[in-house]
């Protein structure tokens, strides 16, 4: 632990590390925080950390502080530019404009809103102004997420330079693993043993953990299980010695290494069972990736036999089990295709009215009715597809400013991950959180994710873990005292 110059345990840091584990723990048990009581928990956990922050750096405004501050801005000030611009564009949808500016940005607006004020008595008219926003109170709930976890994101990084460094992330990926663990457990519980609840509410008939839906389940491990990989492999890179064979290697496994094994099948095994079509699809895509990128180039190993090995080991653990409802899934892919084909049609008939400026973000619930070219039973909350919503909701500017986003820090961190060497240990974190990464915006494309609080939280905090791995060199001068 760090100290500061009276040499007494930084206990802001402490606070901020038991804040943010508390809220790993929290995120994904309440239902992945998609009741509006859990969310806002969140945010008001993630305040608290910023406050803590802001006193920290009140406290402690040393030179070295400030140096880690500027390096923090200094690396990623592209990104916190299009991070502005994009809750910019969110904050512009809920500001009252004059209906002439409307009509000019978003015709489809100005036409919905002048077909509504007509209703409205002429002395309540005096002087009408307009919202980009279908439903403005909807958009300003949306807007307070992005912009607590953006914080978050920001915070992050900054703190990964003045707080503990890398080493101090490697406290969070336990926590994550372990939560992960759980979720699985807990649900192939209630699943097995009949019971079939999800907390206090009555679950369906396959495995969820505690989320109320098995495909958000699927996409909270599709991280966690590559990110857990990664630090299995970190493991092992840090200790000393080669192995001569792989007998040799078995022989001198260590008690933490079988757990975190075990660990990884119990969560492959929990994915199998949450019956997700798209989820277990990820996770072969995932594993694929992980073989490939993490083989061992020292001994001309083009793919890694031990990611291949867990992975087949959680696959045949299941099918001694009985995977049969899940696998008769796969048979009804063409019907559920079909449903959600006609989905995504009448999203992209929104996106065509809202093309610039969107209908308003997370206003898909609300405006989809309009667009609805079919009938179903079940009221549609969402497109069945992270991506295409998204653009329906804030417009080819908003998507276009998310996109360059996620291109600067996904070449970043690659960039960053090349220039590492095989042997460095941390490039497996970088790698495995990367992968994890990549499997829940693959998994998207199907079904809803990022919009879930818990995977959206766990989102944010992987991509700051790939990032200081990506910048370790810097952190790690910090925290050596190297940077004064």
């Amino acid at each position: 632990m760090r100290k500061d110059e009276q040499g007494q345990p930084d206990m802001i840091n402490k606070a901020i590390k038991l804040v943010l584990i508390l809220l790993f723990i929290f995120t994904p048990i309440v239902f992945g925080s998609m009741e509006l009581w859990a969310c806002s928990l969140m945010e008001l956990g993630i305040l608290a950390i910023i406050v803590l922050w802001a006193i920290q750096n009140a406290v402690r405004n040393t030179p070295a502080y400030r140096i880690g501050r500027e390096c923090g801005i200094r690396n990623f000030k592209y990104e916190i530019l299009f991070i502005s611009i994009f809750l910019a564009l969110i904050l512009f949808q809920i500001i009252p404009l004059p209906p002439g500016v409307v009509k000019i940005l978003s015709p489809k607006t100005y036409e919905l809103r002048h077909s509504l004020a007509i209703s409205i008595p002429q002395f309540a008219l005096r002087s009408p102004q307009f919202q980009i926003s279908f439903m403005p109170f909807v958009t300003k709930i949306e807007f307070l997420k992005w912009v607590t976890l953006s914080s978050l994101f920001l915070f992050l990084l900054y703190w990964g330079f003045v707080g503990e460094g890398f080493r101090g992330m490697n406290h969070f990926v336990i926590a994550i693993f372990l939560i992960g663990v759980f979720e699985s457990l807990y649900g192939m519980f209630e699943f097995f043993s009949g019971h079939q609840q999800i907390l206090h509410l009555k679950g369906g008939p396959f495995v969820t953990g505690t989320f109320i839906n098995r495909n958000y389940f699927a996409g909270y491990l599709l991280m966690v299980i590559p990110l857990s990989m990664g630090f299995l492999f970190y493991r092992e890179s840090t200790k000393k010695g080669r192995f001569v064979n792989w007998r040799q290697r078995l022989s001198m496994l260590d008690g933490k290494t079988v757990l975190i094994t075990f660990g990884v099948m119990v969560m492959i095994l929990g994915l199998l069972f949450s019956g997700s079509r798209m989820g277990i699809l990820s996770l072969l895509l995932a594993f694929s990736l992980i073989s490939l990128l993490f083989g061992d180039l020292r001994k001309g190993g083009k793919f890694s036999k031990a990611s291949v090995l867990i992975l087949g080991l959680g696959v045949l653990w299941g099918v001694w089990i009985g995977l049969d409802a899940v696998i008769n899934r796969f048979f009804s892919v063409s019907e559920d295709f079909k449903s959600r084909w006609m989905i995504w049609a009448n999203t992209f008939d929104i996106l065509k009215d809202f093309p610039v400026l969107g209908s308003g973000l997370g206003t898909f619930g609300q405006i989809f009715p309009m667009y609805r070219s079919f009938h179903i039973r079940r009221f549609i909350t969402h497109a069945e597809n992270d991506f295409l919503q998204l653009a329906s909701e804030v417009g080819l500017v908003g998507t276009g400013m998310l996109l360059i986003l996620f291109v600067f820090l996904f070449f970043k961190a690659v960039s960053g991950i090349r220039s590492l060497p095989n042997s460095e240990p941390r490039r497996h974190i970088g790698l495995g959180g990367l992968v994890g990464i990549l499997a829940l915006m693959f998994h998207s494309l199907v079904e809803r994710n990022i919009q879930i609080p818990s995977n959206a939280f766990l989102y944010t905090f992987i991509w700051v873990l790939v990032l200081q791995a990506t910048l370790f060199k810097t952190s790690e001068k910090f925290v050596r005292g190297e940077i004064r």
